[in-house]
Formats: C-alpha cells, sequence, structure tokens
C-alpha cells in the first residue's frame, strides 16, 4: 500500500514561530511524499536547509516556487537575480534529492491508479487587474494609490528578460508544452504557487493584489489537463474550494499574524491523497 500525498505551502521559515513548526513536521509513514509549493524563504541558505530537512524526512519532496524564493534580498549573501536564481535553486534542489519544475513529472502510486505530480512554475502577468481599471497602467496606479503592492515589484528581478509578464510568457508557454505531452488519459496533481484560476483571489481584502497572483492563461489547465487536484499556495487563505468539478487545495501556512489569530492552530501539512 503506498503512503500518503501530504501538501504545504507558504512556509515562511524566517519567522522563529514557523520554524517551530517545521522542526516538527513528520510524515505519517516511511512511504509519504510532501508537495512544497513555494515560499519556503527568502534567504538561499534557509530554502535549502529547510528543503534538506524535509527530503531527509519525506519519501519523495517536490518543490515549486514561490516569489519569495526568486528575491533577491538585501540581507542575502546570494546575489543572483531572476533566471540566474532560479536555475541555482533548480541546481541545489537536485542536489538535495528534491523533484523541481524542470525534472521529469513523479508519479504517486495511488491506491486507484498512479497519478503525476506536476509541479509548475509560471509566475504571473498582470492580467488580474483590479477591479474597474482596464488594463495594467491603470491596475498598479490603483494598488500604489492604495498603498497594496506588492513586494515583488522591489525585490524580484525578472532578468535577463525586460519584466516580470515577459518572464511568465515563457514560463506558461514551457509549462504548457510540458503538460501537453503527458499520455491523453493522464491524470494529474498540478502544483504551482499561484492558484491557476481567479475564484480564489476573490475573497481577498485587497482586492487590486489579485494582478501579482496569477494569469488568464492558465485559466482551463485544471479540466484541459485532467487534474485531480491543483495545489496551490501564495494567498495565506488555506481551504479546499472546486471549480469546474476539480478540487482546489490552498495548502499555506502563511505568517504567524494570520494563522496566530484563527480559532484553531494551523493544518500543516494538508492531505492531498488519499
Amino acid at each position: 500500500m503506498p503512503g500518503s500525498l501530504f501538501a504545504v505551502s507558504d512556509l515562511h521559515v524566517s519567522y522563529v514561530e514557523n520554524r517551530r513548526i517545521v522542526n516538527e513536521l513528520r510524515p505519517e509513514s516511511d512511504d509519504d511524499w510532501l508537495i512544497v509549493a513555494g515560499d519556503v524563504g527568502e534567504l538561499f541558505g534557509d530554502i535549502e536547509t529547510t528543503l534538506r530537512l524535509l527530503r531527509q524526512r519525506y519519501a519523495a519532496v517536490i518543490w515549486a516556487p514561490g516569489n519569495h524564493e526568486l528575491w533577491t534580498h538585501p540581507n542575502d549573501p546570494v546575489k543572483l537575480r531572476g533566471e540566474q536564481r532560479y536555475a541555482a535553486l533548480v541546481r541545489m534542489c537536485r542536489d538535495n534529492g528534491v523533484h523541481t519544475p524542470e525534472d521529469e513529472f513523479p508519479v504517486w502510486p495511488g491506491d486507484s491508479g498512479p497519478v503525476t505530480i506536476a509541479p509548475l512554475f509560471q509566475l504571473y502577468d498582470y492580467s488580474w487587474l483590479a477591479p474597474g481599471t482596464t488594463n495594467k497602467k491603470e491596475s498598479l496606479d490603483y494598488a500604489y494609490g492604495t498603498g497594496v503592492v506588492c513586494t515583488d515589484e522591489t525585490l524580484l528581478h525578472p532578468d535577463p528578460y525586460p519584466d516580470r509578464e515577459t518572464w511568465s510568457a515563457e514560463r506558461v508557454t514551457e509549462s504548457e508544452r510540458r503538460l501537453a505531452q503527458l499520455a491523453p488519459d493522464a491524470r494529474t496533481v498540478l502544483v504551482s504557487h499561484w492558484p491557476l484560476v481567479r475564484q480564489p483571489t476573490e475573497v481577498l481584502w485587497f482586492p487590486e493584489f489579485a494582478q501579482w497572483c496569477g494569469t488568464t492563461r492558465t485559466a482551463d489547465w485544471h479540466t484541459r489537463f485532467r487534474a485531480e487536484v491543483a495545489v496551490y499556495g501564495h494567498l495565506h487563505i488555506p481551504r479546499t474550494t472546486h471549480y469546474d468539478g476539480v478540487r482546489f487545495e490552498e495548502v499555506s501556512l502563511g505568517y504567524p499574524r494570520e494563522w496566530g489569530k484563527r480559532d484553531k492552530p494551523p493544518i500543516v501539512p494538508r492531505r492531498v491523497f488519499p
């Protein structure tokens, strides 16, 4: 019998409270797998230490990057930017036995048949415009006017691309190409830091933040690529929803100031299968 498939995101291990939770993570069996859907931390060393620890405990770890991993933080000794930073993260994961979006997709031996786990890196392209705006400039101007601006604007560099939406376009094209190569009857778990559809952002307190949360180009991927489950993070609103009959799991831990206010302790990690 296979073990269980779990998922988590937004560990943000720069916070002592979150590191304590990570240090307590343990699989239920030696055969359990863990999906890590981005935002482990900001500093390269913290990301590596955490993923290495998790890989030592779980039979397999599958990672997809979040925006925080891609930051070039002023306190990080690793000063790589953009695509070079992502490539270095991929090399680090491979050195530690962690699956990445650049590797062959692992297949989960589920009770009801095999399921391909596809970690994706597609970024965002500002196409989820702020309410009442009609283009990227208006949407960004509105966000700056309200003061709700993602830190990516200063720390997530798109080098060598001219902007983040161009990098996103390249990533979406590459991810789409790889997904299209799967067998036509392959069942999938689609893993991305950013939600594939916009609906999860409808509950944001500040809807203008949605422009940093995804792209319209992935809106049909959960049906087109036969997802059993779509796993994501980024919003720090852990919950289960369904769109077009597909289960979506938001698996984030988030910041202590967020999860500390809730009535119940955070569920980390969240069970995906069975």
